[in-house]
């Protein structure tokens, strides 16, 4: 059977343009020879659709969406995600579901068993779970479809525990002829592999040739990977489309008269080593799926360009080339915002680094700003010394400034920060934290290093002295970032066990760190969660970035 992989980029909410990019897949693909076209998961409304869900005329604006695809769905059928209205007075509102278009009609509608309700997701307060995946029948073919998490009851994943119910067992006791998986699975490093492994394993169980589709594209701060599978009985992966971009395919599925034997061996019958999920992907990858967040954060909310701050330092150097990369460098404007200790190097680098871009650059000088606000508050700070208020200053400055370019040119202002200074609460408020998307506040400090060397392994275009220099804030004389933090490298290993693994004090201290920047560590860790709920959204690379997936309460006294 040959199935037309549609690997779509939709916009949350955008009902007749994702109708129409649906509906152009499907001609495309039926030209070139089609049997059935696969869609990925609520492709009609765009993923997560999150409260959306809850406006009156949402789901059924998405159900008449759906019905104008259908009456145009020929002799080859289509598989489209959407939302359906629970017909029952009892459960949830609606459920996940997919329709199987045929001959200008819905046949058949499957329904999602397994509904995510931790880190990003959240579906269980919209859906209700299927009792059983659905068996679509089709020109004598028996076709099994599963929807996005409902791969992943698996004895290795961690999440596995949140289900009773199995749907891949649920239809492998069916014997199904062919499965499908319609996906919305959003990207960070390492899942790549874990999804594969899922899929190849799921087609063993089921006996049977698997398709996966999934979504691609920016949808807030979820970057979505699209690498969609066709896998055959034995788990052997037969056609793989691109990662971070939109792909149609035909895949040939060679289905078999008979079924290979069930195995007896469980899927995934060792987990994968906790050890390895520290291991970063790669910098290539990471830096397409940046680029791909801020692509379409900023063409799907309406920006043209972007204001950056160019501090001369490695972080503002970085988002200034992934912006350059997503935007295009004629829409990229670098602003130089030195005061009175702003160091000649970092100008320098600063003018040096747009040179190598190609981009527009300006230098507005803060040092009478900064003064007049100094001479403003002197009655209020008189004998008081000088401290991290007066520091705060410029960076407060600088946002004004920033914004105020942001506004009248109608450009999108990105943040800077990374995942490290965020986490520690190494930022300010109302300062270089203004902005509209902080593109890489889920990198840590060590992969904002290995990014530059990386972007830098053909020609210079990070200025060297940029990576070299001892990084600082620049807020004082003198001043490191290691003034007031431990290396980076221990920085970032402890951030990586507590935040994104959920270590204890107690557990960090013994894998060897030194109790006193643990507790130190951890200590700003807490205290800096009213900073993170002000900060602009941030686009997520790992399994737990700050933001929507992460709920810490800020104002707690729990010490672990």
């Amino acid at each position: 059977m040959r199935i037309g992989l549609a690997q779509i980029n939709t916009i949350v909410g955008d009902l007749a343009g994702n109708r129409a990019k649906i509906l152009d897949a499907y001609r495309a693909l039926v030209a070139r020879g089609a049997e059935l076209v696969v869609f990925p998961e609520l492709a009609v409304t765009g993923y997560p659709p999150r409260d959306l869900l809850f406006k009156r005329s949402f789901v059924p604006d998405n159900e008449d969406s759906l019905n104008e695809i259908a009456v145009q769905i020929g002799a080859v059928p289509a598989l489209v995600g959407f939302v359906e209205t629970n017909p029952s007075a009892e459960g949830r509102r609606f459920f996940n579901a997919a329709a199987f278009c045929h001959n200008g009609e819905i046949t058949a509608i499957a329904r999602k068993s397994l509904l995510p309700s931790y880190d990003v997701f959240d579906e269980d307060r919209y859906f209700e779970p299927a009792d059983i995946p659905r068996i679509i029948h089709h020109n004598a073919l028996r076709i099994g479809v599963t929807i996005c998490e409902d791969l992943w009851k698996n004895p290795a994943i961690e999440t596995a525990r949140l289900y009773r119910a199995n749907p891949v067992a649920t239809l492998a006791a069916q014997n199904p002829d062919i499965a499908i998986n319609l996906s919305a699975s959003p990207w960070h490093y390492n899942k790549g592999r874990i999804c594969e492994q899922l899929v190849t394993d799921a087609a063993r169980a089921m006996r049977c040739p698997l398709v996966y589709v999934n979504a691609i594209g920016g949808n807030d701060e979820l970057i979505f990977d699209g690498q969609s599978l066709v896998v055959d009985a034995d788990g052997n992966i037969s056609t793989r489309l691109a990662a971070f971009s939109e792909e149609m395919r035909i895949a040939d599925c060679g289905l078999r008269n008979e079924k290979p034997p069930a195995s007896s061996a469980s899927p995934l019958a060792s987990a994968i080593p906790h050890s390895e999920l520290r291991i970063p992907h790669s910098n290539a990858a990471i830096f397409e799926a940046l680029v791909l967040g801020l692509r379409d954060y900023a063409q799907k909310s309406g920006f043209k360009r972007a204001h950056i701050a160019l501090s001369g330092g490695i972080d503002s150097a970085l988002v200034a080339v992934i912006a350059v990369e997503a935007l295009g460098a004629e829409n990229v404007t670098g602003i130089s915002l030195p005061s009175e200790i702003s160091s000649q190097h970092s100008r320098d680098d600063a003018r040096a680094l747009a040179q190598n871009l190609g981009i527009r650059f300006e230098t507005i000088s803060i040092a009478d700003a900064v003064a007049a606000c100094e001479t403003a508050l002197a009655p209020s700070f008189a004998g008081r010394a000088r401290d991290v208020a007066e520091e705060n200053i410029q960076a407060r400055i600088r946002g004004v400034l920033m914004m105020a370019l942001s506004n009248k040119f109608g450009s999108l202002l990105l943040t800077t920060g990374n995942k490290s200074e965020i986490a520690v609460g190494y930022c300010t408020l109302y300062g270089d934290m203004c902005g509209g998307l902080a593109v890489i506040s889920d990198v840590l400090k060590t992969q904002v290093y290995a990014l530059s060397r990386w972007i830098n392994r053909d020609r210079e275009i990070i200025p060297q002295n940029t990576i070299d220099k001892i990084p600082s804030a620049e807020l004082r004389p003198g001043q490191a970032d290691q003034d007031s933090l431990p290396p980076y490298e221990i920085l970032d290993a402890l951030i990586q066990g507590y935040v994104e693994e959920g270590e204890s004090r107690r557990e960090l201290i013994a894998r060897g760190f030194d109790a006193a920047v643990v507790n130190d560590i951890i200590r700003k860790i807490d205290l800096n969660e009213y900073k993170r709920k002000q900060a602009a959204p941030g686009l997520k690379i790992t399994p737990l970035a700050f933001g929507v997936g992460r709920r810490i309460p800020i104002v707690q006294k729990y010490v672990s």
